[in-house]
C-alpha cells in the first residue's frame, strides 16, 4: 500500500527525532537533561483545575460540543482581548475555537491553498507553518530570519512574482524558535505588504504573556488594519501551562474565522466542554500566576544566559518566550554540536537546522526546567567541554 504523495512530502517531526536521541541515551544509562522541547514543567494552576473537575461532573458537558466551541468561552476569549489590549472582537463571529493552535495553524492552509499556491514561511520557524502548507499541496516560500535584521523577514527581498502569488504569510512573535519580538512599524508594513498582494497574514502568538523586565509584547490585532487582512492564532497552553489540555483559538478577520470554522466542522467534533468551561475561568480569573510564572521563567533564563556566556558565549536576554537561542561554536554545525552535548555532558539542546535551513549554525535551549536541572547542566558542560571560541 503506497502512501500519498503528500505525506511522502513530510520529513519527520523534529521533536519526534529528539525524543528518540533521549531514548538511545537514557537505554545506555545516561542521566540525560532535556532542554529541548518547550513543553511547560510548572502546573495548570488549581483554580483552573478545580473547574474542570466541577465541569466534568456536570454530564451535560459530556455531548457533542460546538464545532466552533462555547460561545461562552469565545467571549471570554474576547473579554480577554479588550482586557489586555484594548482590541474588541465579536465572538460569535470574529473567534473559532481550536483543538490547540496547532491544530488551526495546520488547517488554515487548507482552507486557503490550491495545489501549487504559495505560502510565505518563516525561516527559522516553527515546523508546521510549512507542513500545514505541503499538506494542503501549497508551496512553501521562504522568509529568511537573520540576526541583523532583529530576525524579522525583510519583505522588501521577496520578488514581486512570488508576492502576487503568496496566499498566505505565517508569522510569529515573540519568535520561536530566535526568542525575537516585533514592533508596530513591522506589523504596519506587513499589513500594507498584505494589502498590496491580497494575502492573509496568519499571526501565532502563543508566548505574548511570557515576558521580562516589564516588556509586553504586541498583538498582531491590536495594530491598525490587522484585522483586514489576517487572523491571530493563540492557545492556553503556554500561558496557563495547559499543553496537554489542547485548547486554543484563532481570532480576527471574519471571513476567515468562517471558513477555518466550517473545515473544522467536516474534520473533528470540538473540544471537550469541560476543558472550555476550566479554560473559561483561566481566562478571566486572577492573572497572578501568570505574573509568578515570569519571574519563574527570568530566573531560570538568567542561569541560561550566565552558564553560556561563562562558557565563551556572548547572548542577549530575550525580551520574551521560553526559549534562548545561540550561536554555535567554531567547527561545528548544529546538529554536530548538539550531538557532541548530548554524547559528552548527556544534555540534549534542539538543532537550529531543524527549524529550517536558516536555523543551521543555531541552538535553541527550552527554560521549561528547574533551576537545579538547568545550573546541573551548565555544571556539565563546564566539566566536560570547557569554554567554547567563537
Amino acid at each position: 500500500m503506497e502512501e500519498a504523495q503528500r505525506i511522502q512530502a513530510l520529513p519527520p517531526y523534529l521533536f519526534a527525532r529528539i525524543d528518540e536521541k533521549i531514548a538511545a541515551a537514557k537505554v545506555k544509562g545516561v542521566d540525560v537533561i532535556s532542554l529541548g522541547i518547550g513543553d511547560p514543567d510548572l502546573p495548570t494552576p488549581d483554580h483552573i483545575v478545580d473547574e474542570l473537575v466541577k465541569a466534568a461532573c456536570n454530564p451535560a458537558n459530556h455531548r457533542y460540543p460546538s464545532y466552533v466551541g462555547m460561545l461562552e468561552f469565545r467571549s471570554a476569549v474576547a473579554e480577554w482581548y479588550k482586557r489586555r489590549s484594548n482590541i474588541v472582537l465579536n465572538p460569535q463571529k470574529e473567534v473559532v475555537t481550536l483543538i490547540g493552535s496547532k491544530e488551526g495553524i495546520a488547517h488554515i492552509a487548507l482552507c486557503y491553498l490550491n495545489p501549487g499556491d504559495i505560502a510565505l514561511i518563516p525561516d527559522p520557524g516553527y515546523p508546521v507553518y510549512g507542513v500545514g502548507t505541503l499538506l494542503a499541496g501549497g508551496v512553501p516560500y521562504t522568509m529568511p530570519l537573520k540576526e541583523e535584521n532583529g530576525f524579522l523577514p525583510d519583505l522588501d527581498l521577496i520578488p514581486e512574482d512570488i508576492a502576487r502569488k503568496a496566499k498566505l504569510m505565517f508569522l510569529n512573535y515573540p519568535n520561536n524558535p530566535t526568542g525575537a519580538v516585533a514592533d508596530e512599524t513591522f506589523y504596519l508594513k506587513v499589513i500594507a505588504f498584505a494589502k498590496k498582494n491580497d494575502i492573509l497574514v496568519c499571526h501565532d502568538g502563543p508566548y505574548s504573556e511570557i515576558a521580562f523586565n516589564g516588556y509586553k509584547p504586541l498583538s498582531f490585532l491590536e495594530i491598525l488594519g490587522a484585522k483586514e487582512v489576517g487572523i491571530e492564532f493563540h492557545s492556553m497552553s503556554k500561558t496557563y501551562n495547559m499543553t496537554g489540555w489542547r485548547i486554543g483559538w484563532a481570532a480576527g478577520n471574519a471571513r476567515v474565522i468562517e471558513a477555518l470554522g466550517r473545515i473544522k466542522s467536516n474534520i473533528d467534533s470540538g473540544v471537550f466542554q469541560a476543558i472550555q468551561v476550566a479554560s473559561i475561568e483561566g481566562l478571566l480569573g486572577n492573572q497572578d500566576l501568570v505574573r509568578e510564572m515570569c519571574k519563574i521563567y527570568q530566573e531560570r533564563q538568567d542561569i541560561v544566559i550566565e552558564g553560556l556566556n561563562a562558557l565563551g558565549w556572548k547572548v542577549e536576554k530575550p525580551k520574551a518566550t521560553i526559549y534562548v537561542w545561540a550561536k554555535v561554536p567554531k567547527g561545528y554545525t548544529s546538529t554536530s554540536f548538539s550531538e557532541l552535548v548530548l554524547d559528552k555532558a548527556g544534555v540534549v539542546i534542539t538543532p537550529g537546522n531543524g527549524y529550517g535551513e536558516y536555523g543551521e549554525g543555531y541552538f535553541r535551549i527550552s527554560l521549561t526546567i528547574n533551576t537545579e536541572r538547568l545550573r546541573e547542566a551548565f555544571r556539565r558542560l563546564q566539566d566536560n567541554l570547557g569554554k567554547f571560541q567563537f
